[in-house]
């Protein structure tokens, strides 16, 4: 699995960020273009992967239900399903509370779907053959345990936050 590596950042991948946060995007990023590759064929990346397999999981979802079980926020989310909905993926279903927006896959987003799910299962079997079934099993307790910290403190601080400027950074 070089080719994963290799593209983390151009780093050895022994010698990763000792910063938490660094380290999870970098390996995020080589791992997302491990999947996007595969699924290039569906024409789908593997965050729209996501979404319309979420989608397809509920029949349709609305944006509090997918921003949840994406653990997504909602402007990323937003400005993916209108892409998804301009190419015809995804589409909004009447719900009679108008502030409620569901989402349902059309037929072209379930053949999308259809087409690119044994494409992402061949990544996913490519990455599991590379670091093994008890070994991922491992990292993902860990990563479900770190999730859960990560969104539960930020729910105890208040939610979003607008990030301000240091002041190291305006001199």
């Amino acid at each position: 699995m070089a080719s994963m590596t290799d593209r983390a950042a151009g780093q050895d991948p022994r010698r990763l960020s000792r910063c938490v946060c660094n380290t999870l995007r970098m390996v995020t990023r080589a791992v997302t273009q491990l999947y996007d590759d595969a699924l290039r064929p569906s024409g789908l990346r593997a965050t729209q992967f996501s979404i319309l397999a979420t989608i397809a999981g509920k029949d349709e979802a609305n944006l509090k239900q997918l921003e949840d079980a994406l653990v997504i926020d909602q402007t990323t989310l937003t400005r993916s399903l209108t892409l998804l909905e301009r190419d015809g993926l995804v589409e909004r279903a009447p719900h009679p509370d108008g502030r409620i927006k569901p989402m349902r896959l059309t037929a072209k987003g379930r053949r999308a779907l259809e087409i690119a799910r044994p494409l992402w299962a061949q990544a996913q079997q490519k990455v599991l053959r590379e670091i093994g079934t008890k070994a991922w099993a491992d990292a993902q307790r860990r990563l479900t345990h770190l999730l859960h910290v990560a969104v539960e403190k930020r729910r105890l601080g208040g939610g979003r936050r607008r990030a301000r400027p240091s002041r190291a950074l305006s001199s």
